[in-house]
């Protein structure tokens, strides 16, 4: 009990030192790239001795928020979401709010638990890094820096229903990429959105 203490406590440590020099593109190496919700990070984990950059972090360029749910997202992914009702108004409120924030909801009204649904939306660096904290402390999520952002994932079974249910958030450029999901996790989705917005 007193190791996996001293685990999370070194892992929330880890976030905050990597998140503090996160001004600087990630070494992009983490998980298998294809963004799935579900994919672990990599056996290469991001150097914990190098120093964070004593110089400011540079000022983050503008990112405009998308407003299109499927514009964000690759032939690939899309072809896996066919068939997959996008925002149907049984599900509640989606599209662009009046802040800008993008939320997109695929999943079929009828199913019992099978939907995905993402929320893009603007997040300053401090409330960013206490809530992946803690994710980390509090949740058990993993943390890793892949594509100049810090990305935390977890999954677990669903307690009704023999799948699995998931988050993996994405933060960059006080842009922050939230998912949540059950039996519904197409390969390459996160990676898919990183791309379409900072690349």
């Amino acid at each position: 009990m007193n190791t996996r203490s001293a685990a999370g406590a070194l892992a929330a440590l880890l976030l905050i030192t990597l998140l503090a020099g996160c001004g600087t593109a990630g070494s992009g190496t983490a998980g298998s790239g294809t963004g799935d919700p579900n994919d672990p990070p990599a056996a290469s984990e991001p150097d914990a001795t190098a120093s964070p950059s004593a110089s400011p972090s540079p000022t983050p360029f503008a990112i405009a928020l998308p407003t299109d749910c499927r514009a964000i997202l690759s032939d690939g992914v899309l072809a896996q979401l066919d068939g997959i009702p996008l925002n149907d108004a049984a599900f509640g409120p989606s599209g662009v709010g009046d802040d800008g924030t993008l939320t997109c909801i695929w999943g079929d009204p009828g199913a019992d638990t099978t939907n995905l649904v993402t929320t893009i939306s603007l997040m300053n660096r401090g409330p960013a890094l206490d809530m992946l904290n803690a994710l980390v402390t509090d949740e058990g999520f993993a943390c890793f820096t892949p594509d100049g952002g810090t990305r935390c994932e977890k999954t677990w079974p669903n307690t009704q229903y023999p799948v699995t249910d998931g988050r993996t958030l994405f933060w960059r450029d006080d842009v922050l990429i939230d998912t949540r999901y059950s039996n519904l996790a197409p390969e390459g989705y996160t990676s898919s959105i990183v791309e379409h917005l900072f690349d």
